[in-house]
Formats: C-alpha cells, structure tokens, sequence
C-alpha cells in the first residue's frame, strides 16, 4: 500500500512492527483509525516535524488490539485507536517533550524511560473524542512495573 497518513509519515511507518511480522498478527488499521491516526498526523506530528526540521523516528504508532496484548500495553492503549504516536530523535528527545507540551494541544504527552536528561522516546496522543487532557506524565520502571507520574520541571 502506497498511502500516505501525512506529508512525512508513510503508511507502512505507521503500522510496522516487529513483532506482528514475528507472530504473525495482521496489525492493519480500520477505517475510523485511520481517520484518527491523520488527525494525529496533522495535529501533532507535522508540527512537531515543522519545527524541529529534520526526520523523525517513529517507534509505534497503530498497534491493534492483538498487538498491543502481545507486547504488554495497556489495555486502554491510545495506540489500539490510532490516537497515539511514539516518537524519537536521540539527542534531543527532551526537546522534542518540552516543544509538544509546551505549543500543541495534545491529550497525553510522556516521557518515556530514558533518564532524567531525555527521555528514551517521547509517547503523544490526541483524541477528539473527548477534551484533550494537556497531561504531561514520566514512566519508570518500579518493582518491575511501569509507574506514571505527572511531570514536574
């Protein structure tokens, strides 16, 4: 499939995954979560990708429900709705968090893992289902487990 979610996410960007491809699971988006997962384009990704002027790393975008079980994700993942995109750019990972929560609307903004100099991705959602949240949160691992706090500058 040669479609395009936006000016500078590909369609097969937006659905890859490894770990489909290794057990098999067909990870292809419906109909309204490709609506969404343009809005997110559009909302969150094309301006972000504006103003930090060089490409962008996408880790995960759509995971279906079967996808997102498999690799332990929430079972309200955002990603299951094409509402979700991980994003990042190494060095400047920490940029990419402050300009997102800083100058978008967005639902969720999350530094992901990483230490407390720049995050290992950058995790943004956008929904129009409901008002977007404007929360920005940290993820660590405690005791083994995935722990979501608000962020603090």
């Amino acid at each position: 499939m040669n479609e395009r979610i936006s000016e500078h996410i590909s369609y097969a960007e937006a659905v890859a995954s490894q770990e489909a491809v290794r057990k098999g699971i067909d990870n292809t988006p419906g109909p309204n979560d490709l609506i969404r997962m343009r809005i997110v384009a559009e909302k969150v990704f094309e301006p972000l990708r504006k103003a930090i002027g060089k490409p962008l790393h996408i880790s995960s975008f759509y995971r279906c429900p079967e996808l997102n079980k498999s690799i332990g994700g929430s079972a309200t993942s955002q990603h299951c709705e094409g509402e979700a995109i991980d994003i990042s750019c190494g060095e400047i990972n920490k940029e990419i968090f402050y300009w997102i929560k800083n100058n978008l609307e967005y639902d969720q903004v999350i530094w992901e893992f990483g230490d407390h100099n720049n995050p290992a991705w950058v995790h943004v959602s956008f929904t129009l289902q409901r008002p977007n949240r404007q929360q920005a949160l940290i993820v660590s691992i405690k005791n083994g487990k995935s722990q979501y706090t608000d962020f603090y500058e």
